[in-house]
C-alpha cells in the first residue's frame, strides 16, 4: 500500500538524509493541518491560531521522539497518508484534552494566587456539575466508568483502555458512545 514515493520519502526522513525531513514536512503538512482543523471542529472546539499551530507542532514533536519511533513502526499497512491521520489525531485529541483539563483546573481554583478570586466565582458551578457527572458515572458498569474516565479524564488512547478493561480496540470507541449516552440521559432526568 505504501507509495514508492512515500517509501522514499520515509528511507530518506529515517535514515536522515539530507533534507529528508523537510521533505518530509513539506510532502505532510497539510494532512496534518487539515486533521487539527477537522479534529477541532467535529467536536465544537474553537481553535485560535496560536493554538492550533502549537497542535500542528505538537504532532510533528511525537513523530521525531525516540529517533522517529512511531516513523519505524510503520509496517505499511495502510498509505503512510492513512497512518499519519490517525498518528495526528490521537496527538490532537490529547493535547486538547490537556488543554481542556488545564482550562478547567484554572476555573476551580487551581491556579496561581492572584486569578484564584476570578476563578472562585465558578467553582461553586464547577463542584455542582462534577457532582452530576459523579452521580452519572455511578450509573455506569464498573468498565463503562473507567473507559469513561481514561478516556475523557486521563486521554488515554483506545489501545490503552482496551488493554485495561480487556476488549478489542475497535470497540472502545462504540463502548463510549454508548457510555456516554447512558450519562446523557441519566443528567437529562
Amino acid at each position: 500500500m505504501l507509495s514508492n514515493v512515500d517509501r522514499e520519502l520515509l528511507q530518506r526522513c529515517l535514515n536522515r538524509s539530507s533534507g529528508g525531513w523537510n521533505d518530509f514536512v513539506d510532502r505532510f503538512l497539510g494532512l496534518v493541518q487539515h486533521v487539527v482543523d477537522h479534529t477541532a471542529s467535529s467536536r465544537s472546539i474553537p481553535l485560535p491560531q496560536p493554538t492550533r499551530e502549537d497542535l500542528i507542532s505538537d504532532v510533528f514533536v511525537c513523530l521525531l521522539k525516540n529517533d522517529f519511533g512511531v516513523l519505524r513502526r510503520f509496517r505499511g499497512q495502510s498509505s503512510l497518508a492513512t497512518y499519519l491521520t490517525v498518528i495526528a489525531r490521537r496527538v490532537v485529541v490529547r493535547g486538547l484534552l490537556q488543554r481542556r483539563l488545564a482550562s478547567n483546573r484554572e476555573r476551580t481554583g487551581m491556579i496561581q494566587p492572584e486569578l484564584a478570586s476570578a476563578a472562585h466565582d465558578s467553582s461553586a458551578e464547577f463542584a455542582e456539575n462534577r457532582e452530576s457527572i459523579e452521580l452519572a458515572l455511578e450509573k455506569l458498569s464498573q468498565e463503562e466508568a473507567t473507559a469513561v474516565r481514561m478516556f475523557h479524564l486521563e486521554g488515554k488512547s483506545y489501545n490503552e483502555i482496551s488493554r485495561t478493561i480487556g476488549m478489542a480496540e475497535n470497540s472502545v470507541g462504540p463502548y463510549l458512545t454508548r457510555a456516554r449516552a447512558k450519562m446523557k440521559d441519566t443528567l437529562s432526568r
